[in-house]
């Protein structure tokens, strides 16, 4: 099931609205503590999860090429961290970026072979 040009409109500007909204919550200053230890790295799995949805709804682009475009934004995010006084950049985090976004592709590999049966 490929989206029509319609549907790949909207997950573009989705897409850009899911960029945003995860730019300004990885760039702001943090007001809320952590339930649990390495509570954000549950946070950049489901980020990056939900940026692999969008993006491959926005382009359906070879899944290699939405990977690396992920992995950039995320090694991208973490370089920023770094120069910012409130945050740090973490490998962990980068690491937690990419599980989320290749469960979402594993995940979607799974039900298209479902899909053929």
């Amino acid at each position: 099931m490929t989206p029509n040009v319609t549907q790949r409109r909207i997950g573009r500007s989705l897409l850009v609205l899911g960029l945003l909204v995860v730019s300004y919550l990885v760039f702001s200053q943090p007001g809320y503590g952590q339930p649990f230890p390495h509570f954000d790295k549950v946070g950049h799995f489901g980020a990056f999860f939900g940026l692999a949805a969008l993006l491959q709804w926005a382009t359906n682009s070879h899944i290699g090429l939405q990977l690396i475009g992920l992995l950039g934004y995320g090694i991208l995010i973490e370089l920023i961290q770094t120069q910012l006084p409130y945050r740090h950049g973490n490998v962990a985090d980068v690491i937690a970026d990419m599980a989320g976004a290749v469960s979402f592709y594993l995940l979607l590999w799974i039900f298209r072979k479902w899909q053929q049966r």
